[in-house]
């Protein structure tokens, strides 16, 4: 009897867990700024880095994004020199994807 009624709750748990949304895969997820993607992420306050991840996350235009992008770049070189710091090089474009032909 024990069998039947654990056999019935695992079924029923099983098409439980059908019905649950699951995390889309990565490459679906919003970009997320982190101190391994953004230049000057240690240079910037807690809030900067939240208002830096939504400006980013907003834009539609590949040339807006890039003039945004070197501000941002050149203000994190001034703060790196002003405190004596190198900032990494590399790292991806966030605004490739907007490149016109690219979805």
């Amino acid at each position: 009897m024990l069998c039947i009624r654990l056999a019935a709750c695992a079924a029923v748990m099983i098409n439980v867990l059908a019905l649950i949304p699951w995390a889309a895969p990565a490459q679906a997820a919003p970009w997320r700024a982190d101190e391994g993607n953004t230049r000057g992420w240690m240079l910037m306050s807690p809030q900067e880095r939240i208002e830096h991840q939504g400006r980013v996350r907003s834009f539609t235009d590949y040339n807006a994004c890039e003039a945004y992008r070197a501000e941002h770049h050149a203000l994190m070189v001034q703060r790196a020199r002003e405190r004596g710091l190198d900032l990494p090089h590399g790292g991806r474009d966030f605004c490739d994807h907007l490149k016109s032909g690219r979805d």
